[in-house]
């Protein structure tokens, strides 16, 4: 018979670090939802109106990298959560992005304040983004799991889904939560920008299209069973 392999007391001691440090891990709160399954609506059942723009804060990628270090030196590694919304079309679930001019799209998030709550933040931000001014109006955001974490070793474009061992001080992590949304919603786009609805079929694998964080969202959600209602 084969004996069963045993983790020596370095290796144990180095597991429960990494399993109990904060950074690895993500913020619950009770108003989270922790379903399996995802109830996704069609496109129709929501309205969309416009609002004033959002301008983005840098130009190019160059002059992002440099305000990033900036914050760095002063607040230390950024902490950004974005979120992953969920509708159905043609009985397919698709995700809603932002684009940004004609190529390049984002999911709706953004820095969180220091030591600010992930999930508060994350309304906010998601608020920021999408919803009406008026406060009669804003959509009931229901945060899910975090389905994904990926860091930025340095100030580089380049995230990994995991932070080099030999990466002490990473300069970003990345938090992406589900967003379980209710049957009818409005949502306000800033005019300088479009929201989209794209399937995972067009996600998957398309790093080219998409890059490497939003091309692996179906692989993250493949554990969710979703929940298709009809119109």
């Amino acid at each position: 018979m084969r004996s069963t392999p045993k983790i020596n007391d370095t290796t144990s001691n180095f597991l429960l670090i990494v399993n109990l440090h904060p950074a690895f891990l993500c913020e619950r709160s009770r108003e989270m939802v922790t379903s399996s399954v995802v109830n996704t609506y069609p496109l129709s059942s929501y309205s969309f109106g416009t609002k004033e723009p959002k301008m983005e804060k840098d130009t190019s990628v160059a002059d992002r990298l440099a305000r990033m270090k900036l914050n760095y030196m002063k607040e230390g590694m950024r902490t950004s959560v974005e979120a992953i919304l969920l509708v159905q079309e043609h009985n397919h679930p698709h995700i809603l992005l932002l684009q940004i001019g004609n190529t390049f799209c984002k999911l709706p998030g953004g820095r969180l304040k220091p030591g600010e709550n992930e999930v508060e933040g994350l309304k906010r931000k998601l608020s920021s983004k999408l919803a009406a001014n008026s406060p009669n109006m804003q959509p009931n955001w229901q945060i899910g799991e975090c389905v994904a974490v990926w860091w930025r070793p340095n100030f580089e474009t380049i995230m990994y889904p995991y932070c080099p061992p030999h990466i002490s001080k990473p300069k970003e992590c990345k938090k992406l939560y589900v967003v379980h949304l209710s049957e009818r919603e409005y949502f306000a786009v800033p005019k300088n920008l479009k929201l989209l609805a794209v399937p995972l079929f067009e996600l998957y694998d398309n790093v080219q299209r998409y890059g490497p964080v939003i091309s692996t969202i179906p692989q993250q959600l493949s554990r969710f069973q979703f929940n298709m209602i009809p119109a």
